[in-house]
């Protein structure tokens, strides 16, 4: 007969380690199988959010749709179309014989693209110079002229429109393409507000030891705070890349020569010429067949950018 050792009462008793993880184990293949939450709340959020996303999403299915019927079947609200015709986006391209335009709109395409690429670029490079002065530099009068910088952010874009016009057109660059991006060398009030931001979450200890180390102003936005700020700065090239690809306003202020047309311009005298009003037939087809074509890239660019949506903006700067 085995004796049980004395126990006073109230005393812990050890428990093996091995029990314990077991115990632990078990509770967690047990919450596993619940679900998160009330059940009926979570359905209700997923109805919610697949609701929300076939709104979204329908306009582009149908445009999508739109452009492989013929023009007949064009507005029957028809996710499958009844008749197929894919020759809708050769037709885009084709040039004058099909859709009786000057320019074919790969060169608008190409046009869009240099001109989106160029505007990024030099508002990416301006705002992160002017931002990363903002954020480091300690002078007189900083935060007023940072203010000064926030408060053209008020100026509706109507405002400025007019001098901004007057000003190009003195140097005789009116008719070019060159007001569709050079005015973001001057870099952008949100882009260098948005930069700030970020700069400032750099811990300063990092420029003073490249300081030590004999670094200049120079490389230490270089080698510093250009790689610790990456996720801005591609956000920043992203918006205004998006920003300039679906520009209408200026290529319609400034532009004059078909070959220098942009996507946005250019749909816009296809809609001219093919629709009712420009004596066309209503080939309507063939502008969401364009139209779907122009939003391809956008695509492609969110999908490769949108891990440094939340990065950029959400993040403070620190790393590591």
């Amino acid at each position: 007969m085995a004796v049980t050792p004395d126990v006073p009462t109230g005393a812990p008793v050890a428990i093996p380690p091995a029990v314990v993880v077991e115990d632990r184990e078990r509770e967690g293949r047990f919450r596993r199988l619940l679900p998160e939450g009330n059940p009926l709340l979570n359905a209700l959020y997923m109805l919610l959010l697949i609701g929300l996303s076939i709104i979204f999403i329908y306009p582009f299915l149908w445009m999508v749709s739109a452009s492989l019927k013929p023009r007949e079947e064009v507005f029957d609200n028809r996710l499958i179309p009844r008749h197929w015709q894919s020759s809708n986006y050769l037709d885009v391209f084709r040039g004058v014989e099909n859709i009786s335009v000057a320019a074919p709109f790969g060169r608008w395409f190409f046009n869009s693209m240099w001109i989106g690429c160029a505007a990024a670029l030099s508002v990416t490079v301006s705002s992160a110079l002017v931002a990363f002065a903002f954020a480091y530099f300690r002078f007189p009068l900083r935060n007023l002229l940072f203010g000064c910088v926030l408060a053209t952010m008020m100026l509706p874009g109507a405002v400025t429109m007019i001098p901004v016009y007057l000003i190009w057109n003195h140097f005789h660059l009116t008719g070019t393409q060159y007001p569709l991006w050079a005015t973001n060398l001057f870099g952008s009030a949100f882009y260098i507000f948005l930069l700030r931001q970020f700069f400032l979450g750099i811990p300063r200890e990092l420029f003073e030891a490249a300081r030590m180390d004999g670094d200049n102003y120079w490389t230490m936005f270089w080698r510093i705070a250009v790689p610790l700020a990456k996720p801005a700065l591609i956000v920043t090239a992203i918006f205004e890349f998006k920003a300039s690809w679906t520009d209408l306003i200026r290529p319609l202020i400034y532009l004059r020569d078909d070959s220098q047309f942009t996507v946005p311009r250019g749909l816009y005298s296809l809609l001219g010429v093919l629709g009712p009003s420009g004596g066309g037939h209503g080939d309507y087809q063939v502008i969401i067949a364009a139209l779907v074509i122009a939003t391809v890239p956008m695509i492609i660019i969110f999908f490769l950018g949108q891990r440094y949506f939340v990065e950029g903006i959400a993040t403070s700067g620190r790393k590591g």
